[in-house]
Formats: C-alpha cells, structure tokens, sequence
C-alpha cells in the first residue's frame, strides 16, 4: 500500500514542476534617467485612448503583415494608458506655472516590431485653461524609432518615442506657432 502512495506522490510532484511556467517580466515607459522637460506651463491631461489590440497588460507585438503576439511573460508595469500617462507626466515636468493648458491624446497606433522599429502615431490636443483663453491646438505625431531584436530593446525604442512626443508636445506650448515637425 506504501509503494503506490509513493509512486502517487512522485507523479504529482514531476507533474508540478512542468507545469511551472517563465515568470513574468515587468516593463515601463518611464526612462531611469529623465532629461528635465523645457517649458514653463502647468499641464493637466485630460485622457489617453489607444487601441483596442494593444489595451492589455501584455506587451503585443506584430508578426509578419497580419499577426499579433500577445506575450504572456511580457508585461507592461501598469496598463498601457497609465505607462503613457505617467512618462508624459515625468517627461513633461514643469517649474514656472505661467500658462495652464489640458492634454489629450489618442493614439491611433501603437506598433512593436522586435529587431525593426517602435512606433506610436497619436493625434493630440491642447487646449488653454486660463480664463478667456479657450484656444485649441490639434496635432499629429508619427513617430519610428529603431529596435533591437529583445523586448528591452523595444521598450527602449518606445521611451525614446514618448521623450520626443514630449519634447513637441513641449515645443507647442512653448511657440503657439501651431503644430512642430517631428
């Protein structure tokens, strides 16, 4: 009666041990090193959309010309919104409080290529909240930086991204000359 006990006991533990799965790898938007944003306005964001494939804990990445990857053990550290949220707001720190403008941001793409490129394509919007200056400013960023073939390397490449969406985002609130060139 012991030896199949023991026998049972064994299969259970080897069966227990392949079952273990990769553990999960957390990823952020937000550099380790912030580069002190230009700018001298208070900047409130009002909301961040993106789409609907890559809205999900999972880094997704394309496959080929149709295919998706959801990667189970890659995973952003907040959702995708709240990354974006939180590195523009790093990206976009402010010292002098002369001018209060709201964000808004839709992302219309949000694409991860491992050993080709990072790229978000996002429209946005600023509007003055100072009384009796309503002016809107609506833009839109296409912007492609070029990733190593590991998912660091891709995170890295869509930091990059957010930085220089910052760095214009800053720029047009700097000039009120309109939308600035990528």
């Amino acid at each position: 009666m012991a030896f199949p006990l023991k026998i049972s006991l064994v299969t259970a533990l080897l069966l227990l041990t392949a079952c273990r799965s990769d553990p999960i790898q957390f990823h952020t938007l937000t550099p380790t090193q912030l580069s002190g944003a230009s700018g001298g306005a208070e900047i409130q964001i009002e909301g961040i959309t993106v789409p609907p494939q890559v809205d999900r804990p999972q880094i997704v990445i394309r496959q080929g010309n149709s295919g998706l990857a959801i990667l189970e053990t890659e995973w952003w550290a907040a959702s995708l919104v709240d990354e974006l949220r939180s590195a523009l707001v790093d990206q976009l720190v402010t010292s002098n409080l002369q001018r209060r403008v709201s964000l808004r941001l839709d992302v219309q793409r949000f694409d991860s290529i491992p050993g080709q490129y990072a790229l978000i394509d996002v429209k946005w919007r600023l509007r003055n909240l100072s009384p009796g200056d309503a002016a809107l400013l609506t833009c839109r960023s296409t912007l492609q930086t070029p990733a190593g073939p590991s998912i660091d390397e891709l995170v890295l490449a869509h930091q990059n991204n957010v930085k220089r969406l910052a760095a214009l985002i800053s720029q047009a609130i700097g000039s009120q000359k309109g939308c600035p060139s990528p």
